[in-house]
């Protein structure tokens, strides 16, 4: 995962102006090639860890990642292109524009919303990967992962709340040091592993390509692909940078496309090569699989490096995404007055301290349900599901809005048209609305737990945290409640960003 776009204030006349030379047919100074631009975007979504979650279907996996990628991938990446190069200010001005503002900030909510349940999922991979480094036992403690979550996180927002930017570039090197070369060196020793004869752990023939059906809970694992997905559309506020948008975009995002493919379903078969389904770890999965392979060519002091390097790029990442998604709800909320004037105050440094506290005591209190659950990999999974939930609800409003907006402002100035767009937004509307309806079905990680459990505590998640608090905050918000208005406070926020 990356981090959300930062909404900002009304277009200044130099973006105008940019967006009126892109509409023309390419940017008035061009500052990217496409291929960088797909470099970027790659680094901005791909990752290791999802990997296990997919492993467990051994060679089906290309298949489920292929679906959402088509069904997902492609629309939110071309419409969130056309949105881009027309509106400034990310996901709540282009759902401002195109619905309404209350809308615009249920959709910023819930960017910064799902947050509150993937740091907990994240760093439950950090705090096993840790694990063996120590002791590969712990991988599956409970309490173990809860104390580790809560002194990371922590820890995270003290450096946060500083306004340090000495880490800044972690989130770029993560993308070598703790997903590509980690990656690279997995498919690699997986190879050998099978050149030298070994057999597979899951079958590899044709007969698997695609999943076997026990029911629907046999393809729920496809929701948590969604979310591997998202973060797409940060980029496509780079489009105007790109010397012909309408014909390099498309180049752009179909290469993102493919390595951000590659990066996913390889290591998930190298996994699967060597980690029986039934013994795979969905927070450890990854460190199973190198643990194995480090055994079998006799390199096992190989692994707390391995460790270290996917440590690296989980916490760069976490450091990125403690100051975007809080950062962009804070602007927007001093400006229409959305949060109570506690959540806006920011500290010496100019950092957003009270959101991040308060989101703290959250993830904390969520912490613990690790320690009370015995089953981390059943914990695990389920925060990742809520966490779809609430993210799919963006982009539902992001379809909905861009189909709108091209009815209600065609002329207005946008440096790329998607192609077939009413049709991309369907597409991707019915995929988000499956993909919702699929979060509701336990999958076989949920283990031999209550079904209505399950629900009760996904359905919860997402009522409470996606519509109830931004419904709250909106009933009771007060004119003064805006803090900042206009262009100044933006600049102002931005100049303050670590």
């Amino acid at each position: 995962m990356s981090a959300m776009d930062v909404p900002e204030d009304a277009p200044r006349p130099a973006a105008r102006q940019e967006s009126r030379a892109a509409a023309a047919g390419g940017a008035a100074n061009p500052t990217l090639t496409w291929v960088t631009l797909a470099l970027m975007t790659t680094a901005s979504v791909a990752s290791l860890r999802a990997a296990p979650t997919m492993a467990v279907y051994g060679l089906a996996c290309v298949f489920l990642y292929l679906v959402p990628a088509i069904v997902f991938l492609l629309p939110t990446s071309l419409v969130s292109a056309e949105l881009a190069s027309g509106w400034n200010g990310g996901v709540y001005r282009w759902v401002s524009e195109g619905l309404s503002k209350p809308l615009g900030f249920l959709a910023v909510w819930c960017q910064f919303a799902m947050t509150i349940f993937y740091y907990p999922s994240l760093l439950a991979f950090v705090a096993s990967t840790i694990a063996y480094i120590i002791d590969p036992a712990l991988a599956a403690n409970g309490v173990y992962t809860a104390i580790v979550i809560m002194v990371l996180y922590w820890t995270g927002v003290w450096v946060s709340s500083r306004g340090t930017k000495t880490l800044a570039g972690l989130s770029s090197w993560g993308l070598i040091i703790g997903t590509l070369v980690p990656g690279t060196l997995l498919v690699v020793l997986g190879l050998v592993f099978l050149g030298q004869g070994n057999p597979s752990a899951a079958p590899m023939d044709a007969a698997n390509l695609l999943p076997q059906w026990t029911g629907l809970a046999s393809l729920v694992l496809i929701v948590n692909n969604f979310l591997s997905y998202s973060g797409m559309e940060m980029n496509a506020v780079h489009v105007s940078s790109l010397k012909d948008p309408p014909r390099e975009f498309p180049k752009s995002m179909f290469l993102a496309m493919g390595l951000v493919l590659l990066i996913f379903i390889l290591p998930a078969l190298a996994i699967s090569w060597v980690v029986p389904a039934d013994q795979l770890s969905l927070t450890a999965g990854v460190m199973q699989a190198f643990d194995a392979f480090f055994s079998y060519f006799h390199i096992g002091w190989l692994t707390p490096i391995a460790a270290v390097a996917l440590i690296a790029a989980s916490l760069g990442g976490m450091l990125t995404w403690l100051a975007g998604p809080s950062k962009g709800l804070l602007l927007i909320s001093r400006e229409e007055g959305y949060l109570p004037p506690f959540l806006q105050k920011l500290n010496q440094h100019g950092i957003q301290q009270n959101i991040l506290v308060t989101q703290g005591v959250v993830t904390t209190a969520i912490a613990l349900m690790y320690a009370l659950i015995p089953n981390v990999s059943s914990v695990y999974w389920i925060f990742s599901v809520i966490t779809t939930q609430v993210y799919l609800i963006v982009y539902l409003l992001m379809f909905v809005a861009a189909v709108r907006l091209r009815r209600t402002q065609p002329d207005h100035p946008r440096g790329y048209r998607a192609p077939a767009l009413p049709l991309l937004c369907a597409v991707g509307l019915l995929a988000s609305l499956a993909a919702l309806a699929i979060g509701f079905v336990p999958s076989s990680q949920f283990g031999g737990g209550s079904v209505w459990a399950y629900v009760g505590i996904v359905a919860g998640g997402l009522v409470i945290l996606g519509l109830l608090i931004p419904f709250a905050f909106l009933k009771l918000r007060k004119p003064s409640w805006r803090t900042h208005v206009g262009e100044d406070a933006a600049a102002e926020g931005e100049g303050r960003t670590a």
